[in-house]
C-alpha cells in the first residue's frame, strides 16, 4: 500500500501579484522552489491564511531571487496581494517508508526570503 504524504511545504509566503487572464497556475521564485524541493509543473495545494480558501494548482518557475509568489488564472480571484499563503506538495510513499518520511519545510519572511528550513 502507498500513502499520500506531505513532501514539501512553503510556509507563510506573501502574494506579490495576481494575473487573472492567464492560463492558470502559481508562479514561485525558482530559488524558493529549489529550496522546497518542488519542481515547475508539480501539483500543489495552496491555502490562504487570510480568507481560508484552498485550491489545487501547479507551479511555474518565477525569476530566481525575485521573491515572486503570484496567483494566475481563476485562482487570482481567491486572494489579494499581501495575503499570506501556505503551499504544499504531496508524494506517494510506500507504507514501509511512511513512518520515517521527512518532508522539506521552508519558512519565508514577509519579503518571501527563506527564513528557516526544517
Amino acid at each position: 500500500m502507498q500513502r499520500i504524504m506531505k513532501k514539501s511545504k512553503i510556509h507563510t509566503a506573501t502574494i506579490t501579484g495576481l494575473q487573472l487572464y492567464y492560463e492558470g497556475s502559481v508562479t514561485i521564485d525558482q530559488e524558493i522552489l529549489d529550496q522546497a524541493d518542488i519542481l515547475p509543473g508539480e501539483q500543489v495545494q495552496v491555502v490562504n491564511l487570510n480568507n481560508g480558501e484552498r485550491f489545487v494548482s501547479y507551479t511555474i518557475s518565477g525569476e530566481r531571487n525575485s521573491g515572486v509568489i503570484e496567483l494566475n488564472g481563476p485562482a487570482a480571484r481567491l486572494a489579494a496581494i499581501g495575503d499570506r499563503i501556505i503551499i504544499i506538495s504531496y508524494a506517494m510513499v510506500d507504507d514501509q517508508e511512511a513512518p520515517t518520511f521527512t518532508p522539506r519545510i521552508l519558512f519565508l519572511d514577509t519579503d518571501n526570503r527563506p527564513a528557516q528550513q526544517a
